[in-house]
């Protein structure tokens, strides 16, 4: 948490396989602007709790966790903004609970309904969602990832972002995170749940809070189709693109920051 306690509140999502370090380049300066900034490590991620059943992850679940943050901060509404995996429980959070929610800013991100939909019929997205199946058996993926001291994810990361992105520093940060027990395990069953009831609790529904999506166009894991295709079940929404991957808010910091804050301040 950083910034004034009694400041605007806005709550930062990060995505796979990232935590709270994942808003490194956002936190101080949202904080300096005046809003109350929280930050945390979703459900499984470093050093939240980590249930051991993957339908403890599936999205109504991972929604109430932000619930519950915002009845413990005594707050009734807050900005969202969410990447990856963050942004899909954003949407979720806007599209089904949207009392809780002043704003949405969602990265690299599709509305979940609309992800499931364009993955069904569009040849491309099947290609870059392959992974979504190797992640699906059990045990196989948590030995690959912990194999020679995370040098998979390490790679992933480093391939599918822009070079310079991520330093030896920030990987020994997240291997930490990483290497908390039962963590890879239970990082995984976030994909491993959309089997177990994720997928039906998807909604197709207006979405009527204001809402900016910021998308990296370069994005190894996401055609842009999506992000298009997201804004059409949006009433107020701006779709902005910007030349990064996936990695859009690490990669271009500042161009990103002042898009949070022009529409923050709106």
């Amino acid at each position: 948490m950083a910034g004034p306690k009694e400041g605007p509140l806005v709550i930062l999502l990060h995505g796979f396989p990232e935590f709270w370090y994942g808003w490194r380049f956002q936190i101080d300066v949202l904080a300096k602007a005046g809003y109350r900034v929280v930050v945390p490590d979703q459900r499984g991620y470093n050093l939240s709790e980590k249930p051991q059943q993957v339908e403890s992850y599936t999205i109504d679940l991972l929604r109430d966790d932000i619930i519950g943050l915002l009845s413990f901060l005594k707050r009734e509404k807050a900005i969202f903004i969410g990447h990856d995996w963050g942004g899909l429980v954003a949407w979720q959070l806007a599209t089904t609970r949207p009392q809780f929610v002043e704003k949405l800013i969602v990265l690299n991100s599709p509305q979940p309904h609309v992800m499931v939909k364009v993955v069904s019929y569009l040849p491309i997205q099947w290609y870059k969602s392959f992974y979504f199946l190797l992640f699906q058996p059990p045990f196989l993926p948590e030995w690959v990832f912990r194999n020679k001291h995370f040098q998979l994810l390490e790679t992933i990361m480093e391939k599918t972002s822009r070079k310079g992105t991520f330093t030896t520093e920030d990987f020994a940060v997240y291997k930490m995170a990483w290497s908390q027990k039962h963590a890879l395990t239970t990082m995984v069953h976030w994909y491993r749940a959309m089997r177990k009831g994720t997928l039906k609790q998807v909604k197709e529904r207006p979405i009527t809070v204001p809402v900016r999506l910021i998308w990296g166009t370069d994005d190894t894991f996401l055609s842009l189709t999506l992000a298009k295709k997201s804004i059409e079940h949006c009433v107020d929404c701006k779709l902005v693109l910007v030349d990064a991957t996936h990695w859009v808010h690490l990669e271009q910091p500042q161009v990103v920051n002042q898009f949070l804050l022009d529409f923050m301040d709106e």
